[in-house]
């Protein structure tokens, strides 16, 4: 279990966690989410001791990471897949890591198959694409065995096979008992793989929940409705609180009424229903939802720039 009192990091005048609590709890695959700069990685950092909290607390199966004799064996860790001696191949660099803890060679050997870096347990890491630096920090974190996972983006830089296997591996860890903690940035897979979510926003939690929970606060429900009498249904919903699109002739996309209330209403008026199917929301829409006051590198104004390019470059060539 992973625990978080208080925790707080400034940098000079620049506050990157701003006293936050949470607990990651074992048997389930937490996800860390937040925009670039919600202090996700420094909250990581801080749990394993490269960061020193400024103030407040966090400890790791008991106790601060520091504390842990044989950390490797409880708590496995992936921050940086280029953290690595590029001139060493896999299998040594798995050695040298095993060698620390007296973790046994077979041990290497299990993780290198586990990982799928067979073909290339014996190559230098310098010439490694992303994604099998990636597998070979997986690799590492899962050296000793540990209770507790932490991975900063895991899944960047693998093929759809990788994430998938990523995916897998996750949840068949954390359905043995153990405490996984992830980060990423793609919200579709995340939706697929963690349990609950913890989510920043300038350095503090801004929600900390189940991902059902957290899908279903990001909006009212839709509900997707297919009928001969389209049109006729449509004007019986009709309503200032009610959003309804038309999709097809014959398809409709209600916000705001459950199927219960759409399905009544089509009964009393004889209309008959060829589907009625509520649309689950997404998580990214949800996520967005929730921090969008939040972001503190914000994206726009793109076409402005182009206009304004176009504006000054075009009577340069005109001068030409």
């Amino acid at each position: 279990m992973i625990q978080a009192q208080a925790l707080s990091k400034r940098y000079g005048s620049k506050t990157a966690v701003d006293s936050i609590d949470f607990t990651v709890q074992p048997g389930k695959v937490t996800g860390l989410l937040g925009p670039n700069g919600a202090g996700k990685s420094t909250t990581m950092r801080m749990v394993v001791g490269l960061d020193r909290p400024t103030s407040g607390s966090v400890i790791v199966n008991g106790k601060p990471y520091r504390e842990h004799k044989a950390p490797l064996r409880e708590v496995g860790v992936l921050l940086d897949a280029k953290a690595v001696h590029t001139g060493r191949s896999a299998y040594n660099h798995l050695l040298a890591l095993a060698a620390t803890h007296g973790i046994p060679a077979g041990r290497v050997r299990e993780v290198i198959e586990l990982t799928g870096l067979e073909s290339v347990a014996r190559k230098r890491v310098g010439g490694f694409s992303l994604g099998m630096g990636q597998r070979l920090g997986i690799a590492a974190a899962l050296l000793g065995d540990p209770a507790t996972l932490i991975l900063d983006e895991p899944i960047n830089g693998l093929d759809p096979e990788g994430v998938q296997w990523v995916r897998h591996l996750m949840r068949h860890l954390a359905a043995e008992g153990r405490t996984v903690l992830l980060s990423s940035h793609l919200m579709s897979e995340m939706a697929l793989t963690a349990d609950h979510l913890i989510v920043l926003g300038r350095g503090k939690v801004i929600a900390d929940a189940p991902v059902d929970a957290i899908i279903n606060s990001g909006g009212r429900s839709t509900t997707r409705v297919r009928s001969p009498r389209a049109a006729e249904l449509a004007a019986l919903l009709a309503n200032p609180a009610v959003i309804i699109t038309g999709l097809e002739p014959d398809v409709l996309e209600v916000v705001g009424l459950s199927p219960a209330e759409i399905g009544d209403a089509a009964a009393r008026s004889g209309i008959a229903l060829h589907e009625l199917s509520a649309l689950r929301g997404s998580l990214e829409e949800a996520y967005m939802a929730l921090t969008q006051n939040e972001v503190e590198y914000r994206t726009g104004g793109s076409n402005d720039f182009v206009a304004a390019d176009l504006a000054t470059s075009e009577p340069q060539e005109a001068a030409r």
